[in-house]
């Protein structure tokens, strides 16, 4: 039955795949969404998460202890179909790099000009019809206990929702937990978030912390 249920599979994803063909883009879309599940599989995570039914979030991204956690979150928004942006100072722009970046969802950041950051996301997400903005709130892959508080308030700003992503890397899965609307208090939502990621594994757990007990 195993073999059946193989054979049955992969003739559906054919049959996918041939269809798609009609539309080149989306071809493209299916064939990256496949080599992105193919991928995370052979190194042996797991998905355990339903796509959240939003157009706009602030997309959390924790524990974040590694630069080798950006390629498997990556991968993992990829799998589902999930374009998925990301702030990074405006310095790495540069030739021949910048292009990539900015195919990949990087939005340009001068970190001199807090204000003006909110106003420009205010309007990035009011001119698209979907937007995905990941932030790692801990800010650093070196141990930190306060976790920065910007992606309460561009939540706030563009009054779009929370949703927590994670990955756990002792039990090799992945996933897009709760969603939810940034209240009125600050500090109660950054523990609630913070509640949330405290049992997660790390790559590195030394360097993960919540300040929580």
């Amino acid at each position: 039955m195993n073999y059946i249920h193989k054979y049955l599979t992969f003739i559906n994803l054919f049959a996918k795949l041939k269809d798609a063909k009609l539309n080149t883009q989306r071809y493209k879309d299916m064939i990256i969404r496949l080599l992105s599940k193919f991928t995370l599989k052979f190194f042996g995570w797991k998905m355990e998460t339903e796509i959240p039914d939003i157009k706009k979030c602030i997309m959390i991204g924790a524990p974040h202890t590694s630069n080798y956690d950006f390629y498997v979150s990556m991968l993992f928004f990829l799998s589902i179909g999930m374009k998925i942006s990301f702030l990074i100072k405006k310095e790495v722009f540069v030739f021949p790099i910048a292009g990539l970046i900015k195919k990949l969802g990087g939005i340009p950041v001068d970190r001199k000009k807090k204000n003006s950051l909110i106003e420009q996301l205010t309007e990035l997400f009011e001119s698209r019809e979907k937007l995905f903005l990941l932030i790692t709130p801990e800010g650093t892959r070196s141990r930190n206990e306060n976790w920065k508080k910007g992606f309460y308030y561009i939540a706030k700003a563009t009054n779009v929702p929370i949703a927590l992503s994670y990955m756990d890397y002792k039990y090799k899965t992945l996933g897009i937990g709760p969603v939810f609307n940034a209240s009125d208090d600050v500090e109660a939502d950054l523990i609630k978030v913070k509640k949330y990621y405290q049992n997660i594994n790390a790559k590195y757990p030394e360097k993960f912390a919540t300040g929580l007990k």
